[in-house]
């Protein structure tokens, strides 16, 4: 028992809610990879595979979880090393699934723009630390932020839109958390919805020989997926083509034909159809065989780890461990909701697995270390608790103390008085 407690440091839930993340993980990859296992022709492989990349993010985890919280300022030095290998990436980087997002070392395919986002993350983090006044974050974090921020998601959004979507949103949240000025906020927010607007349009309408003729095949991509989504109009049943979308099509299909309880672990039909079934539409899968309950318990989790984060983040000494372990929160929280809502048809597909769910690489070793940190600063946060009790437990030994002593001298005062009263009385009756 204290060989666990030695090794599994940190909050106590955290670690809980982890472990349950990794369990309902190991069940539905397992049941999901139906397409890696007949291509590989190996039926343990993918999920084999698996559970040693999970198990390699649990030793990430047992690492970073013991390095002091304080260190993790150093780490900003991975900024503009993620940003050498994303422009890296973007001239030779390997092509899969249609995008430039892997550097490929011949072992191990890793994708920068997850090392850039926690790099990205550590840094805003540390700026607004930095930066805290009386009242609010100096005006002037607003802009470092800015920088820092749009660097990073100038050097993904080519190859990989909604990462740098998602990254913007989670480091917005964070200045809004950091006190920095609503007015600054607003007119960024602005800015950004007009942005926005223009951008889809811009997509939408620019016909798709014009993106291919300058290079940004991604663009073409990004139409077809806004043209699919908004596209409202009723197609017969008999005329509609299931192979021309087809992730969206049997995803719809395995949503619609699950239950309260779903078909059970290992019984999923639409994995057999979804190509992404074991990463960007796992959810979906989730749904189909755990049912409404079971796709509700796992949305439950993710806000339960953000709650959780959020009293670790209340009751850190320091704000750069808030702001910090909050960033990361969102972070997390903010991609399992894009993918469940890809999952379930409410936004166009985005290609954001769900974390620590999804089967995955670089992602899912960067989501361990992103645990990692949580319980790091959750360890430093349950010391400095002891120390706290521990130091009130001292105060009230010394009153205790004092009281007795107080009491003991007054005893000794009223004894030497009654003494003295004694002997008064007995010199008096003598002298009578």
């Amino acid at each position: 028992m204290d060989l666990l407690k030695n090794l599994f440091k940190g909050d106590k839930v955290i670690w809980i809610i982890f472990l349950l993340l990794c369990l309902v993980s190991i069940i539905e990859v397992f049941s999901a990879s139906s397409t890696l296992t007949y291509k590989s022709g190996d039926h343990w492989r993918p999920i084999t595979m698996h559970m040693i990349l999970m198990a390699v993010g649990v030793i990430v985890i047992l690492i970073i979880h013991n390095i002091p919280c304080r260190w993790f300022k150093t780490f900003v030095v991975l900024l503009p090393i993620s940003w050498v290998m994303l422009i890296f990436v973007f001239g030779v980087g390997a092509l899969t699934n249609g995008a430039k997002r892997w550097i490929d070392l011949g072992f191990i395919q890793f994708q920068p723009s997850e090392v850039a986002k926690m790099a990205t993350i550590i840094t805003v983090a540390f700026i607004l630390s930095k930066m805290q006044e009386e009242k609010q974050a100096n005006p002037k974090a607003f802009k470092y932020i800015l920088w820092v921020t749009g660097i990073t998601c100038i050097l993904i959004v080519t190859e990989n839109l909604s990462t740098a979507v998602l990254l913007a949103g989670s480091v917005f949240l964070m200045m809004y958390v950091g006190r920095v000025p609503f007015k600054q906020l607003g007119a960024l927010l602005g800015i950004c919805i007009g942005l926005l607007i223009f951008a889809v349009a811009t997509i939408k309408y620019v016909p798709s020989e014009t993106w291919d003729k300058v290079g940004l095949h991604r663009m073409v991509t990004w139409q077809s997926r806004l043209d699919n989504h908004f596209d409202t109009s009723t197609v017969p049943p008999e005329k509609f083509d299931i192979d021309a979308d087809g992730q969206i099509a049997h995803a719809n299909i395995a949503i619609a034909t699950s239950n309260v309880l779903g078909k059970g672990p290992g019984n999923s039909v639409q994995r057999d159809f979804l190509s992404q079934a074991f990463s960007d539409f796992i959810y979906a899968i989730i749904i189909e065989e755990l049912g409404l309950i079971g796709g509700g318990i796992v949305a439950f989790l993710y806000i339960w780890l953000l709650m959780r984060i959020g009293k670790i983040a209340r009751n850190c000494d320091k704000s750069y461990y808030s702001f910090l372990v909050m960033g990361i929160g969102m972070l997390l929280v903010t991609q399992a909701m894009f993918n469940m809502l890809v999952a379930v048809g409410i936004m166009p597909v985005t290609g954001q697995p769900l974390p620590l769910i999804s089967k995955g690489g670089t992602s899912t070793l960067v989501n361990c270390a992103y645990i990692g940190i949580i319980l790091s600063i959750s360890r430093h946060v349950n010391e400095l608790k002891k120390q706290q009790e521990q130091e009130e437990a001292e105060k009230q030994q010394q009153i205790q103390d004092a009281a007795v002593t107080l009491l003991q001298n007054a005893a000794a005062i009223a004894k030497e008085q009654s003494a003295d009263e004694s002997e008064a009385n007995k010199k008096a009756s003598i002298h009578e």
